[in-house]
């Protein structure tokens, strides 16, 4: 069995951890650090009987995701009271909501920058406050601020220059340009409060837009991991409230994303064994290039299809704008690069 497989298999429960020999614990880890998912496994088997070594590096793991999970929901609270004075309200998005929630697949989950937001009406006021409270421009570059300004779904990317931390800034989940359109106005309206006391976008959102950052507007890059959490959220809403598919299948036609999250419900079953009420459990045959893209990884990690990974470059890109604006892009980048 290949090292990406076993990985899978060990994070759905198929797998037996005190099987493996330590040539395959080397693949198994060299996938997870690749996938950004290694504290994410080690959560998934603190209980395992496991090789001293291996036990010793989950343990790592753990101890420093907790602290990077602190330190996400601390840079929510300085983005919070750079925002706050002006009445700027906004709403935790990926890592950090998931962290704020308190959810399991927040469990060992790495979290980069911190993603929030805010109503369009308020993205260039959130902009010139942030920018007073220490964050600035990570990128420089006049087509790349052009871009971001003029077609997609954030502002250009900020780092804070003493913390050291990245944000986003979000106006809506995908690009103006793209061919979906989310009601950005629902997601913010719908929101809920967190056990941190930070507002997150309520279950059915949650899934929506973890189905969108990981089908409808990417390449697969981190697929596992953003598959993973749609899969344990999924699992978690739907055993607190049995309406919870129902009222995903609707929010998800609210939003335009029906194609996204059902694809991203049949890969959840047919990677990590997700149970599927009617209506959902059905066969697509172009699923099987999506479970192709995520399974391939060699046993250090590294992509094994680098043309198909092209192509979900690309089919990531076709999504997001019209044909003549593509090619003007891709052109572009291509000179500057």
């Amino acid at each position: 069995m290949s090292a990406v497989r076993s990985f899978v298999g060990l994070l759905a429960g198929r797998r037996d951890p005190t099987v493996l020999a330590p040539p395959d614990w080397d693949g198994v880890i060299g996938v997870a650090r690749s996938e950004a998912m290694l504290a994410t496994l080690a959560h998934r088997l603190a209980d395992a009987g496991l090789p001293p070594a291996v036990a010793a590096l989950f343990a790592d793991q753990r101890a420093a995701a907790k602290v990077a999970q602190a330190q996400a929901l601390w840079e929510a609270e300085m983005a919070r009271r750079a925002l706050a004075p002006a009445g700027i309200e906004f709403v935790l998005l990926k890592g950090a909501a998931y962290a704020a929630a308190d959810m399991s697949c927040a469990a060992g989950r790495q979290i980069g920058d911190l993603d929030i937001l805010v109503l369009a009406h308020d993205i260039r006021r959130a902009e010139n406050l942030l920018l007073k409270a220490g964050w600035e421009w990570v990128k420089s570059d006049p087509y790349d601020d052009a871009y971001y300004r003029e077609h997609m779904h954030e502002l250009p990317p900020m780092i804070h220059k003493a913390r050291d931390r990245m944000i986003d800034v979000h106006h809506t989940i995908l690009p103006r340009t793209h061919r979906i359109t989310p009601d950005a106005l629902a997601l913010v309206s719908d929101a809920v409060t967190s056990r941190a006391d930070f507002a997150v976008l309520n279950p059915a959102d949650m899934a929506c837009h973890c189905a969108a950052h990981m089908l409808a507007d990417g390449d697969l890059q981190g697929g596992l991991r953003n598959l993973w959490d749609f899969h344990t959220m999924t699992r978690d809403f739907a055993a607190a409230d049995p309406g919870f598919w129902e009222q995903l299948g609707e929010r998800a036609a609210l939003h335009g994303l029906q194609g996204a999250v059902h694809r991203a419900a049949r890969l959840s079953r047919d990677l990590y064994g997700a149970s599927l009420p009617g209506g959902w459990d059905r066969q697509d045959s172009s699923d099987a290039w999506f479970r192709r893209r995520l399974f391939a990884r060699d046993d250090w990690g590294r992509v094994t299809d680098p043309l198909l990974e092209q192509a979900f470059y690309i089919r990531s890109h076709w999504l997001r704008m019209p044909p003549a604006m593509l090619a003007k892009h891709l052109w572009t980048k291509w000179r500057k690069r």
